[in-house]
């Protein structure tokens, strides 16, 4: 997933950022609500972690301001204020979690990956697609009964095809999963990732569209 990281504290940033980058998600850090407006009008994300003081407002209005605007981009909250009625107004603005401050960091992609389940339909973690069983909760899949080791980035790719089934993807699309604004993307980066892909799931795992993209095959 591509994630839209808006946080000002730069201890409790770098470290969100390097735990979720580990998961294998791409991340756009935003110090700023400006920052984030701008990177929200630049690309689209699959989710956005949101702190509720920010130096230049606070984050309950941002994200109010949002949902009115039709943006239904799943928010989890990342803050200190703890109480009850901080809590009611983030969900009541329009979060889907919320997060105390200080949180341990397994919690956090536990979460992430939770919220990504409902968005794709199927909050289910655990699936089947062929001869392939995947527990999206633990990222572990095995095919024919024998366990299959993915790369961070091979299984974000996938799980992105698994929640947009009968959907498209273009290169571009594909790219705007795994790569933030500043990191450098070979040029036959996601044809690699693809390839891996169908070595070690099957050769129909992953179907291409020649000159449009791919899309999830047949199981």
């Amino acid at each position: 997933m591509r994630i839209l990281l808006i946080e000002d504290d730069k201890v409790i940033g770098a470290a969100v950022r390097e735990q979720i980058e580990a998961d294998g998600h791409s991340v756009d850090w935003a110090m700023r609500l400006d920052e984030a407006q701008d990177a929200l009008a630049g690309a689209s994300f699959d989710l956005i972690l949101l702190d509720l003081m920010l130096p230049d407002g606070r984050g309950i209005p941002f994200l109010k301001t949002l949902r009115s605007r039709g943006n239904t981009t799943p928010v989890i909250i990342l803050t200190a204020l703890d109480q009850i009625s901080d809590r009611i107004d983030g969900l009541n603005a329009g979060a889907d979690d919320y997060l105390v401050k200080p949180f341990d960091l397994a919690e956090l992609s536990a979460r992430i990956g939770a919220v990504a389940r409902r968005y794709s339909g199927n909050p289910n973690p655990v699936m089947r697609f062929g001869d392939l069983e995947i527990d999206l909760a633990v990222r572990s899949i095995r095919r024919a009964g024998k366990p299959v080791a993915l790369t961070a980035r091979e299984w974000v790719l996938f799980e992105a095809f698994l929640s947009r089934p009968s959907q498209l993807l273009t290169r571009s699309q594909l790219e705007e999963h795994l790569y933030s604004f500043d990191a450098d993307v070979e040029s036959n980066a996601i044809e690699v990732h693809v390839s891996r892909l169908r070595k070690k799931l099957g050769a129909g795992v992953i179907a291409t569209e020649r000159g449009l993209g791919y899309r999830l095959g047949r199981p």
